[in-house]
């Protein structure tokens, strides 16, 4: 194991916020994690994972440890279905490919998604109708006052929407070593109820489709609306779709009858975000090298040289004009490390 000083995070964050961490080290297996996490003598830790779903607006006075633990494995199956458990370093998209590959069925829709396997819980990841706590089973995760491994079941990770026990009463107590899903290999559920998954298996001549279909159906929405990380810095989307009641939602729909929304419940409704901030005339903006991406208003974007700081500022004037516009409060998806 080893520790190393001033270590840019640039290429450890898919915003590409060139902030420093004071100390950094690489964790490859549970044993190098309780060997961290019983150090003595360094700042209180910070960790990370495939760095997609944060943003970092300072220098890390912390001891990061990047969580690269990897391995995926089948923990058991029959005719029906299979469970298999996924290492925390694993990257999202390149698991969701080895389950279609395997003809595994369940993740399809969460295609593309940047990040890691581990993070996923923490935020109950979810698109296209399919949500994460959909396949789950349980996750590992190791405390760290204990330095002890736990189970945690679907039930005691609380999932909501993008949320989960590990954003609240569990925040900074474990990180998550593995992941494990529940698949189906036959007789497939597959989810095209979303108007654009449907246009694009109709403008491929796809009448039948597969889960392969389906995936590469998300995929290719989302390269048409989201920046590639690597090219252009940034976090997948933003902000949270506001999920208002119906007293609110129907004061809106009489002053915005044309705007679009999705039922949650018969009290509840999701208003998409990305349609608030694009009538409010964000959609393309740059303000420096921080912006709103031109193809889809939920993405602030980094063109090469914004701070955290600035990306704030910007987040910050949106969530004012929505709430001025539309007396709607939208909220970050994105963790905000401050």
């Amino acid at each position: 194991m080893d520790i190393q000083e001033d270590i840019s995070l640039k290429e450890y964050n898919t915003f590409g916020i060139d902030a420093k961490a004071k100390f950094f080290c690489e964790i490859n297996s549970i044993a190098e994690l309780k060997q961290a996490l019983e150090l003595k003598g360094y700042p209180n830790l910070f960790i990370l994972g495939g760095g997609s779903n944060m943003l970092i607006t300072k220098n890390l006075e912390n001891l990061v440890l990047h969580i690269n633990l990897k391995g995926i494995e089948v923990v058991s199956e029959n005719s029906e279905e299979a469970i298999i458990k996924v290492s925390a370093g694993e990257n999202w998209h390149n698991m969701v490919l080895w389950t279609l590959d395997r003809d595994y069925g369940g993740l399809e829709n969460l295609s593309l998604i940047p990040g890691n396997t581990g993070t996923a819980p923490i935020q109950n990841i979810g698109a296209y109708g399919v949500e994460l706590k959909d396949t789950f089973v349980c996750c590992e995760a190791m405390e760290i006052a204990t330095r002890k491994l736990r189970t945690f079941t679907r039930d005691e990770c609380q999932f909501g929407y993008r949320d989960s026990y590990f954003k609240n009463k569990g925040l900074g107590k474990y990180i998550i070593t593995s992941v494990s899903f529940k698949l189906t290999k036959r007789n497939h559920q597959l989810h095209v109820d979303y108007g654009a998954i449907v246009s694009e298996l109709q403008h491929n001549g796809i009448t039948n489709p597969g889960i392969k279909d389906v995936s590469n159906a998300v995929i290719a929405i989302r390269k048409s609306k989201l920046p590639d990380p690597r090219e252009l810095g940034n976090s997948g989307s933003f902000f949270k779709n506001p999920v208002v009641d119906r007293p609110q939602f129907d004061n809106f729909s009489r002053l915005n009858p044309t705007a679009p929304f999705y039922k949650v419940s018969e009290n509840e409704f999701k208003i998409p975000a990305g349609w608030l901030i694009e009538q409010c005339g964000y959609k393309g903006k740059r303000f420096g090298d921080a912006g709103v991406h031109k193809n889809q208003a939920l993405v602030l974007v980094n063109y090469g040289n914004a701070s955290g700081a600035d990306i704030i500022e910007l987040a910050e004037k949106i969530i004012e004009s929505v709430s001025q516009k539309f007396g709607i409060t939208i909220s970050p998806e994105v963790n905000i490390i401050k």
